[in-house]
């Protein structure tokens, strides 16, 4: 995937914003469909297979998060990007949304070409981590296994799901069992320099790691970092 040439799926019920966000998007090279909720979301999403969905919350017929949730459940979208373009910030609705499988959370109001350079470096993470994994093959450790050419995870055989950043997390975490991956690392190495996330988004993100492997899995470092010990 060329980062130019990138498909992105806007999806808002607000015209404006589709119409604005879209020709900054399409000046660069991208080539970009819009949805004006949810649901239309999803038939657009399966029929043009984006490498990118921006997708906002607060949509008539169907909101963002469930339209998120369905669609993190497609195996054709197994590898797209999903980020939530939104005003609303509070941190219930951040953890939501990273529950039901969203990679980032961008608030409105945002400057064009704010976001323009939030894409520009979500496409390009995206392009790193998919040259890694298709050199990483397998790992295996204990009853844990990770194959990172086709982005799945088994725990004692059991296929266990895992959002993008979730598996990218653990990627990272177990590419050095026990060592100790310090905050700042994890941030530029999963969500990049560019891309402006909060300490709060690892914690979320850990949290939902130990759910799927055990609260012992992964150990905290206090005011430094996290490793992976299981």
């Amino acid at each position: 995937m060329k980062e130019y040439s990138a498909k992105i799926l806007l999806v808002d019920d607000e015209p404006d914003i589709l119409e604005i966000v879209g020709y900054n998007l399409k000046n660069e090279g991208y080539q970009v469909f819009t949805a004006a909720n949810g649901d239309e979301a999803i038939k657009k999403a399966k029929k043009k297979k984006p490498d990118l969905i921006i997708l906002d919350v607060m949509m008539p017929v169907m909101d963002g998060m469930e339209a998120c949730e369905k669609m993190r459940k497609m195996p054709e979208l197994e590898h797209t990007i999903i980020t939530f373009l939104t005003a609303r910030s509070e941190d219930y609705s951040m953890i939501a949304g990273f529950d039901v499988g969203a990679d980032d959370y961008i608030t409105k109001p945002i400057k064009p070409r704010v976001l323009v350079s939030k894409v520009k470096s979500l496409l390009r993470r995206k392009l790193q981590v998919e040259e890694i994994a298709a050199n990483s093959g397998s790992t295996k450790l204990g009853d844990l296994v990770i194959d990172h050419d086709q982005y799945k995870v088994f725990l004692r055989k059991e296929e266990l799901v895992f959002p993008r950043k979730e598996f990218e997390l653990l990627s990272l975490l177990t590419s050095q069992p026990g060592k100790v991956f310090k905050r700042e690392e994890i941030l530029e190495t999963i969500w990049g320099v560019d891309v402006v996330v909060g300490g709060r988004t690892i914690d979320v993100h850990i949290r939902k790691l130990r759910e799927k492997l055990g609260d012992d899995s992964i150990n905290t470092i206090k005011g430094v970092g996290y490793k992976y010990v299981k």
